[in-house]
């Protein structure tokens, strides 16, 4: 079974909401990128490129389409070296929680202003029990021409590219979009560092490395183009990679030459995280946090964390990123206060008030568990070090992470130690990285056999992009769903449960949840797509899904299979 999808085709451009957005625009307009952000509890980031500084960057606003009656401004129109336009971000405030607004930036592009206006809705007010849903993705490049397509270059695995007509996950997301409140990308973000690797490898015309950084920014504007069919009416809540850091990921060979590029090639504009940190305004100003590295916010019944698992760790480690790091990025920190972003985390969780929010989600982009085969170049062991003993002490639901091109379930864990209640009133936190939702060469191998934590996997051999839903349905209740972005099937769906008392008037959906797991030794048969039968311990790998609020059957006791069904 399948997602239900909203409108009418599952390939819903971005160029056919710019079109729709900016009218007949002429050959110098661009599309204006708009996107969205949450900022504390009465107010919304609304972004925008243009061409040109704005010199008072407007939005008009209101309940309704016909009177836009409020006007937000700011002064912030910034560019960096290099970059071929200006981002524009005004602050809108005052708003009401959980309530649909419309929205029009004025000077969207050169010639022409945006003809109809938008909408966006705000964040549920903390407290808010109503069931809501959440897409993640990590790992998710440029589409098309610059990205992943339906060829590549030399050495690119025929399983990692598209079939023809093929839906990707930007569309899958542009599809399915009425069913979820905001994207969140916990990072590696369009994949513009790409650029040399593309080039060398065929895919891309070849270039001077002088004029390399326009190939670099216009694979940004591509994603940032698609992602608008998503990002102008949902919330576009990110977080770091190391894919952001620099125009050179590090270094790049060319075998066939003997030539390995390293950042040295990357001018000013391009290093350091310049275009994530203009690209974007997140909530880290009423957070506590810093810039777009590390912040938190509210949505309902949930309290969701981003970390930065690529500088900042303290402690005496340096983040892969950093100046001196693994990763050969040469970033600076991005604070200047010792052990900054472990002394944010600490104190964000623990004021947490777990009466209104009692989910708490953190998201880093470097995962500490996961049965990877190249484990030494993926696994954050210093992230582990410094980030899992706060999430254990202050009893974190849920981890989510990438960085690995993979998709992987696990058990819950503390200190590589599984919790013998598995999904059923787990003590630890749950742990599920996906990095699977595609870019240019796109997926990686999980290792075999996998870790004795794993509960279920897909990697390059199953060739199947995706991205993450995350269902809150009430406070004792949330389930994480695989979706498949070629059709929108979900390939695995898991339900944690946590035995708390909800408020008295808290929607249990009509749905009457198990709280006896499976036993842990339960084998479950082998899905199509899966490599390997998998095991489990709360629920099981399953076959169908939901995106709507109601109706929907989960798992079953003893050793049965029960797929999950919904509206």
């Amino acid at each position: 079974m399948r997602l239900e999808a909203a409108g009418h085709s599952l390939k819903l451009s971005a160029a056919a909401l710019a079109a729709t957005v900016i009218g007949s625009a002429s050959a110098d307009s661009i599309n204006p990128q708009l996107r969205l952000a949450y900022h504390g509890n009465d107010g919304m980031i609304v972004s925008w490129n243009t061409m040109s500084r704005l010199d008072s960057p407007t939005v008009q606003w209101g309940l309704s389409r016909s009177n836009l009656n409020n006007t937000a401004r700011s002064n912030v129109s910034v560019t960096y070296p290099t970059s071929l336009t200006y981002n524009n971000h005004v602050r809108i405030t005052g708003l009401m929680p959980n309530t649909t607004y419309y929205y029009l930036p004025k000077s969207l592009n050169y010639t022409s202003d945006c003809l109809e206006p938008l909408t966006f809705t705000t964040s549920k007010a903390a407290g808010d029990d109503t069931s809501f849903s959440v897409a993640v993705v990590v790992d998710l490049g440029t589409m098309g021409s610059r990205g992943l397509t339906t060829s590549a270059g030399s050495g690119v695995s025929q399983t990692n590219i598209l079939r023809p007509n093929e839906t990707n996950t930007i569309e899958s997301l542009a599809s399915f979009k009425e069913g979820f409140d905001f994207v969140w990308h916990p990072g590696d973000i369009a994949y513009a560092d790409y650029w040399l690797k593309e080039e060398i490898q065929g895919f891309l015309p070849n270039t001077t490395i002088a004029d390399g950084s326009k190939v670099y920014e216009s694979i940004l504007n591509d994603f940032y183009d698609e992602m608008m069919a998503v990002t102008a009416s949902k919330p576009y809540m990110v977080g770091p990679g190391n894919h952001e850091a620099t125009c050179d990921n590090g270094g790049t060979t060319d075998s066939a030459k003997n030539i390995t590029y390293t950042n040295s090639i990357c001018i000013p504009g391009q290093t350091n995280f310049t275009g994530y940190k203009n690209h974007f305004r997140m909530p880290s100003d009423v957070s506590g946090g810093t810039g777009n590295f590390w912040y938190s916010f509210d949505n309902g019944m949930t309290h969701f964390v981003q970390l930065d698992t690529e500088t900042d760790l303290g402690h005496g480690f340096i983040g892969a990123d950093e100046i001196g790091g693994t990763e050969g990025m040469g970033a600076s920190p991005m604070s200047t206060i010792l052990n900054a972003q472990t002394t944010w985390l600490e104190a964000d969780l623990a004021a947490v008030d777990r009466s209104k929010t009692p989910w708490v989600v953190v998201a880093g982009h470097r995962p500490w568990y996961l049965s990877h085969a190249n484990a030494s170049g993926t696994i954050c062991w210093t992230c582990k070090d410094v980030f899992e003993p706060l999430l254990i002490k202050y009893n974190v639901d849920l981890v989510l992470s990438g960085h690995a091109h993979v998709y992987e379930r696990q058990a819950p864990l503390a200190e590589g130690k599984i919790d013998e209640n598995e999904l059923n009133n787990p003590v630890y936190p749950w742990y599920i990285t996906n990095g699977a939702a595609g870019h240019y060469d796109g997926l990686d191998s999980l290792q075999s056999p996998r870790q004795n934590y794993s509960r279920f996997g897909l990697d390059t051999t199953n060739a199947t992009y995706g991205w993450s839903k995350l269902t809150f349905h009430n406070c004792t209740h949330l389930t994480h769903d695989f979706v498949a972005s070629n059709n929108g099937s979900v390939l695995d769906s898991a339900t944690l449960f946590k035995n708390r008392t909800c408020a008295a008037n808290t929607s249990q959906e009509d749905i009457n949840f198990p709280t006896v797991p499976l036993s842990s030794n339960t084998t479950i048969p082998m899905i199509s797509g899966s490599s390997s039968p998998k095991t489990t311990g709360t629920t099981t790998p399953v076959v169908s899904s939901a995106t709507g609020p109601k109706s929907q059957a989960f798992f079953a006791f003893a050793a049965a299979l029960l797929s999950l069904a919904g509206l």
